[in-house]
């Protein structure tokens, strides 16, 4: 890849000035011939694989970040769903597993490792549902082990049996992480037509359609497209869509340059870059504040929705013209804790749950970082999940639900869970109950474009 003088020299400056870095270096791993059937073997086998693999991960991220100047945040591990590995074994209860999970994760110095997980959309196996269960423990008796559940395709519909499960599943979760304002929630997400190849935590993991082992890196920066947009005030909406495409492209290109030297160093395959705009609790790196810079006086305000949409349309579009492989979510994440500008809407009133899910219908993802009352009903959980996996199958997109039913935590407190996850404000969520469609069960069908072949 060849770079102009121009380029070296833009990119120099987002990283100095605008917040310009590389969120994550994420190492896929396959576990698929790790089970032998004894829960002791299978999980030696993960443990050295790991250690195979993602030995000089951290190393390597460290180099390459010192040599070109680049930011590198994180450095994760991406691994096979635990459900897929697990089931072959005679274990009973899934603990041990994460336990390996956490234990590699230490011993090569990553900062997560997702893949406790279980693909369920369309029903759940045995061992599905004991990974499931397993998930509040899992969750709190460890600090770098991240899970998923993806419970809905465009294709399949929704497993509305596990919408309900999980809904319980997160309040055990919040209670048994209870000391530490339910963080172990923040783990946890909870997907619709999940990507297998996406770097992001807490929803990473490895899909099985994807090689032995590959390297995938998300990027970031808000604070380069917010102070590209300052270039162009009072300009009309298309040169703000041009604008961004723009700067979409040169933030890509950073991504792809770290990408291809990690691929090429620890000589696994480049896999894709994610160049998802992600933010962070730093004064400056935020979407919100993109969305403000078109002329909202605040996110949440009307008009929201639509700026929006523009921001993630022109960042796909405009990272798709500077990397060979593109994947993962890829647009705009509005997670409200990790997001300074979005922690100042709902503080001040202008950004409800609501307003939110509206905006989820356009985003890369969905309710993410939410901080909910303790005394939120499992129902009402389920409820939302339900409604955030509606708006992925029916619109074709990814959409997930992280949300932390704060133990003990009443609306308008805030909780602070620190480093990228940021603080959040607890939010108030509709009063009026869901218990009867939530205890129905089933499954929702899929709609009528899904039978497209």
């Amino acid at each position: 890849m060849i770079f102009s003088n121009n380029e070296i020299f833009e990119t120099v400056q987002m990283i100095e000035s605008e917040h310009l870095d590389v969120r994550t270096i994420t190492m896929g791993i396959s576990l698929r011939d790790c089970p032998t059937g004894d829960v002791s073997s299978t999980c030696n086998r993960i443990y050295d694989k790991i250690m195979r693999c993602a030995g000089k991960l951290v190393e390597t991220g460290n180099a390459i970040a010192e040599e070109y100047g680049i930011p590198i945040i994180h450095k994760r591990i991406a691994v096979t769903p635990i459900a897929l590995v697990a089931e072959a074994t005679d274990a009973e209860h899934y603990l041990k597993f994460a336990e390996t999970l956490e234990k590699a994760a230490v011993n090569t110095g990553v900062n997560f490792i997702g893949g406790f997980s279980a693909l369920v959309e369309k029903g759940a196996t045995p061992g599905d549902l004991r990974l499931i269960r397993s998930l509040p423990q899992a969750l709190s008796s460890t600090e770098r082990v991240c899970g998923s559940i993806n419970l809905g395709t465009t294709k399949s519909g929704i497993n509305m049996d596990i919408v309900a499960e999980m809904g319980r599943i997160i309040k055990e979760t919040a209670e048994a992480t209870a000391d530490r304002d339910g963080i172990g929630c923040a783990k946890l997400v909870v997907f619709c037509n999940a990507p297998s190849d996406n770097p992001f935590m807490a929803g990473a993991f490895h899909g099985v359609g994807e090689p032995d082992c590959q390297i995938n890196v998300g990027i970031s920066g808000p604070g380069v497209v917010k102070s590209a947009l300052e270039q162009v005030k009072g300009e009309p909406i298309d040169v703000v869509a041009e604008t961004i495409k723009r700067t979409a492209f040169k933030i890509t290109r950073a991504g792809q340059l770290v990408a291809s030297e990690a691929s090429r160093r620890l000589g696994f395959p480049f896999g894709i870059v994610d160049l998802s705009l992600a933010p962070t609790p730093v004064v400056g790196d935020s979407v919100a504040y993109i969305l403000e810079e078109m002329g909202l006086e605040s996110v949440g305000a009307p008009g929201t929705t639509a700026a929006l949409a523009l921001l993630n349309d022109a960042v796909k579009k405009g990272g798709i013209m500077a990397s060979s492989h593109v994947g993962g979510l890829s647009g705009a994440f509005i997670p409200v804790s990790e997001d300074a500008g979005m922690i100042k809407a709902v503080e001040c009133g202008a950004l409800s749950l609501e307003k939110l899910e509206a905006m989820t219908c356009v985003c890369s993802v969905g309710l993410d970082m939410i901080a909910v009352p303790g005394d939120t009903p499992a129902s009402t959980l389920s409820g939302i999940i339900a409604d955030e996996a509606a708006i992925g199958m029916i619109n074709q997109k990814t959409t997930a639900v992280r949300i932390i039913p704060v133990p003990g935590k009443k609306v308008g407190e805030k909780v602070v869970f620190g480093g990228l996850l940021g603080e959040a404000p607890v939010m108030p969520v509709n009063r009026f109950s869901c218990e009867g469609l939530i205890s129905r069960g089933g499954r929702l069908p899929a709609p009528v474009h899904s039978f497209k072949n």
